[in-house]
């Protein structure tokens, strides 16, 4: 499901992680368990598939065993990871982070890689053979490309964890007030905005709350993030990741765009660890024609209070 703030353009791996719910788990057997992923950390595997069907048998195998934190079903995660899609007896890389830059994933996952991630530990590799019925199932999914017979093969390397109460961790500066909205908070919990009763802002405005002790953010990075957006017309909560369950990550500056362009603006620069106050127009926002799925007009002012968790480089190699 698309975050109405980051009117995100989901790439493919955010459209099969994002996915499905419950889990099951079958001992692994024929063609499935010869699947290996071999090479370092943080490195592209290379990966190996047989040249046959794919049983219906779901196969896990950690190849590398972190010593981090385990993952929990409310943490979001940075990872790396590839996709492929094993048809008959052919298969083909339909995504890889290790090229780009480490991306967030948090909410329900498939069925398969929620029984492969969950409970691994950072710094791990997890190989995981997901056949259909761990997967979309018989339907498939045409909008990325997989059929009802198609199984995936995921390799998820699991770098850091964030826990769904996460929030910024600076020095108190401001509450807003005035002109602008007032924040108040208690710590682990969504921040309450309140909106003044006099007009918004025509130019967008960011205003430093919570002042991080960490480096800027930077063009190309992918960030971590909790938010709240309220409207200042309707003076209502019309998204948050408090209430989606975890923080939520986004490559700032990207091509095509992740973001709205108030949020690729507003938040160069701030601090890792920072609480900012975002007032956007609809010139910063969603333009004339809003987002009706929010009950967001084209002459409405949008208000968002970010907490910037972290700010990660893109990969420096995809070797």
């Amino acid at each position: 499901m698309r975050r109405i703030a980051a009117a995100l353009l989901l790439p493919l791996i955010a459209a099969v992680a994002l996915v499905g719910c419950g889990s099951s788990s079958s001992p692994p057997a024929s063609a499935n368990s010869t699947v290996a992923a071999t090479g370092s950390f943080g490195k592209a595997p290379t990966v190996k598939i047989p040249a046959k069907k794919a049983s219906g048998n779901l196969y896990i195998k950690t190849e590398i065993q972190g010593r981090g934190s385990a993952l929990t079903k409310t943490d979001a995660f940075l990872g790396n990871y590839v996709v492929y899609i094993w048809s008959g007896t052919t298969h083909k890389l339909v995504l890889s982070t290790y090229t780009a830059t480490p991306q967030v994933l948090s909410g329900t996952l498939l069925p398969g890689l929620e029984t492969a991630l969950e409970g691994k530990k950072m710094g791990s590799r997890v190989l995981a053979v997901l056949p259909p019925k761990y997967g979309y199932g018989s339907s498939g999914n045409s909008q990325v490309g997989v059929t009802g017979s198609d199984t995936l093969v995921f390799v998820v390397d699991l770098i850091k964890t964030y826990a769904k109460t996460a929030s910024a961790s600076g020095t108190h500066v401001s509450n807003g007030g005035g002109s602008l909205p007032t924040v108040t908070s208690v710590a682990g919990q969504a921040p309450k905005v309140t909106i003044p009763t006099s007009k918004p802002p025509s130019n967008l405005v960011v205003t430093t709350l919570i002042k991080g002790s960490g480096p800027p953010v930077a063009k190309g990075q992918e960030v971590v993030a909790q938010y709240v957006g309220v409207n200042w017309r309707t003076k209502a909560v019309f998204d948050s990741s408090w209430t989606s369950g975890a923080p939520f990550g986004f490559q700032i500056d990207a091509s095509p765009a992740q973001i709205i362009p108030g949020w690729d603006t507003g938040l160069l620069g701030v601090p890792v660890g920072s609480r900012v106050l975002l007032v956007v127009p609809p010139k910063d926002g969603y333009g004339k024609s809003g987002e009706s799925s929010a009950g967001i007009k084209g002459t409405d002012t949008l208000v968002f209070v970010v907490d910037i968790l972290d700010a990660v480089n893109p990969n420096s190699s995809s070797s």
